[in-house]
């Protein structure tokens, strides 16, 4: 790779990394895996840097890469141990009576299956139309949108059930 090409990549990653952790953090809820994700999905795009211009967005892309670091990371046997007496998170206090917005979104997150937690992340963290999370995730418009539908129902089930916060947590789409 040339010099100016690596210097575009580096520029590229840094200003992308935070969005690409927490993608790859929510589908994952672990940092430190989340962590390894983002970086094989970076060593495979540091590979192919040099044939962007023949993806139409290149941000959608690069996402549907650490999504899939996160699905092959799940699927490796080593992932389902568990060796934590209680979980990493810790405990955040309240500010008078407030409870922060991400840990109640986060967790909500995490109570909803795998499948319907992916969808969730790339439709509305990351923006990507229908088809786009559909050919990501090797699945059908209609299966990505019933599951969009059901984990939208779910987490607003939860968010009812979770005390007022002075937040609005509802799951409109910014105009």
């Amino acid at each position: 790779m040339r010099v100016d090409e690596e210097h575009e990549y580096v520029e590229y990653v840094r200003a992308q990394l935070p969005r690409l952790h927490r993608v790859a953090w929510l589908v994952l809820g672990d940092r430190d895996r989340a962590e390894d994700a983002v970086q094989n999905a970076l060593t495979t795009l540091y590979r192919r840097w040099t044939r962007r211009g023949e993806v139409d967005n290149l941000d959608a892309y690069v996402h549907s890469m650490v999504v899939r670091a996160c699905l092959s990371d799940q699927r490796r046997p080593w992932t389902r141990v568990f060796l934590r007496d209680t979980p990493p998170d810790h405990a955040v206090e309240a500010a008078i009576g407030q409870v922060d917005e991400r840990l109640l979104v986060h967790d909500a997150l995490r109570r909803l299956p795998e499948r319907q937690r992916i969808v969730v992340v790339l439709r509305f963290l990351c923006d990507l139309p229908v088809a786009d999370v559909a050919r990501v995730l090797g699945r059908s418009e209609g299966t990505v949108k019933a599951q969009t539908s059901t984990a939208l129902r779910a987490l607003r089930e939860l968010f009812a059930a979770t005390p007022a916060t002075g937040a609005d947590l509802s799951m409109r789409r910014p105009a």
